[in-house]
């Protein structure tokens, strides 16, 4: 096969240079950071250079395009080649940052990375913000945890097996505060642990309880693909004429229940999700889900409010917990974690879709867990999700575990 001269004479010299070299290389051009830029590297948000036309180009971006002309102007089998090579090589965290780094060099690298770096759900890596918002991987879980900070009431998503086993491997990818108000509770998300403003970008969705705690709606910050918006009662409010940074729209993506045990009976917590944005038919053969490829900017006041999405497509999406089993030498309720889970609690749970027989569902795409939660020391508790589950909504309905629930248990 013939290759460009510049392709052939690339691949010669990765033959000589690592290509983790070849990366840092790379890197190192764009040492002239800001100072946002810096602070958003140095929290370990994965920072993309932003799109700058050239008419509303600075004096600094017009620098900082002028550096990377020289990359910028790669051949596009070069380029495409190089890009290719890094996503193979990094499957996981940190090395994964480097991919994030070869879109943050200019348009043309952000747009091939785009292009080359596949959803959660076709090759199991979360490694842009919005994969965040992505159904996970058919095949195998995501493996993360939780780790709960009763002191400043905050619970931080990472991604990794445990802190033990992960170590430094582990990687940031939500931040949950609880604020506890007169008749609810809040968890407020946000992609950072020092900003929960709504009116922020690093703001992607909230989970709001009722007063019992027996019910819990989650909010996203923006409607998933191919879903219908239905207005509630409260939507269409207006922002204040002063405010500067109107606050983004509430899109209610799910609803969680827990049933009440009036009897006090022995027993875990029995919970049903409604995922209102994810249709039936994507647990189904050939089914699929909706996945977002961008952040959406939709801050005009006249969609302020909430709203309540209903999956264009039929009947939305149910999940139970799973049943478990009575041990009758432990004397307790038991369930197949599969060595994720080891302590005794009654946040413990699986979820596995609840298909009707005119769904025409297989029998073991309803018993494949989708998600699963549980404890594992202090306050240190696993969270394990797949298709059509995205981390978003995973990590939410795990928040409504932690909410105190007198009447449930």
């Amino acid at each position: 096969m013939l290759y460009p001269l510049s392709l052939a004479v690339f691949r010669q010299k990765s033959r000589e240079m690592p290509l983790k070299s070849f990366v840092r290389e790379i890197g190192n051009m764009s040492k002239k950071f800001t100072k946002k830029e810096k602070h958003e590297c140095r929290r370990g948000g994965a920072y993309i250079a932003p799109d700058s036309s050239p008419l509303s180009s600075t004096a600094g971006s017009s620098t900082a395009l002028t550096e990377h002309g020289r990359w910028a102007n790669l051949p596009p089998e070069l380029l495409l080649d190089i890009i290719q090579r890094v996503e193979a090589r990094e499957t996981c965290w940190p090395g994964r940052g480097d991919v994030v780094a070869c879109a943050s060099v200019c348009r043309s690298w952000r747009q091939i990375t785009k292009e080359v770096v596949k959803t959660p759900e076709q090759c199991g890596f979360l490694t842009f913000p919005i994969s965040l918002k992505q159904p996970g991987s058919r095949d195998t879980p995501i493996e993360c945890f939780i780790q709960r900070e009763k002191a400043t009431s905050t619970y931080r998503l990472y991604m990794g097996l445990s802190p033990a086993l992960s170590g430094n491997l582990n990687k940031l990818l939500l931040v949950a505060k609880k604020v506890r108000r007169a008749t609810c509770t809040d968890f407020v998300i946000s992609l950072v642990g020092n900003d929960f403003s709504r009116s922020s970008n690093n703001y992607v969705g909230k989970l709001k309880s009722n007063f019992m705690g027996t019910k819990f709606n989650i909010f996203d910050s923006q409607p998933p693909k191919d879903s219908l918006v239905q207005s509630t009662n409260r939507s269409l409010q207006k922002t204040h004429s002063r405010q500067v940074s109107p606050r983004k729209p509430m899109f209610i993506t799910a609803k969680i229940s827990y049933e009440l045990n009036v009897l006090r009976t022995r027993g875990p917590r029995r919970m049903k999700c409604d995922m209102y944005s994810i249709p039936a038919s994507a647990i189904g053969q050939g089914g699929t889900a909706p996945t977002p490829t961008a952040f959406t900017n939709c801050n005009d006041e006249a969609q302020l409010g909430f709203k309540t999405l209903k999956s264009a497509q039929n009947v939305p999406l149910v999940l139970r917990n799973k049943a478990p089993r009575w041990h009758e030498q432990l004397q307790c309720w038991c369930l197949n974690f599969k060595g994720r889970v080891t302590v005794a609690s009654v946040k413990n749970f699986q979820l596995v879709a609840a298909a009707e027989p005119s769904q025409n569902v297989a029998v073991p795409e309803q018993e494949k867990v989708i998600l699963q939660f549980g404890k594992i020391g202090k306050d240190i508790f696993t969270m394990d999700y797949r298709y059509p589950l995205s981390a978003l909504q995973a990590f939410a309905i795990s928040l409504s575990s932690f909410d105190t629930k007198p009447v449930c248990e």
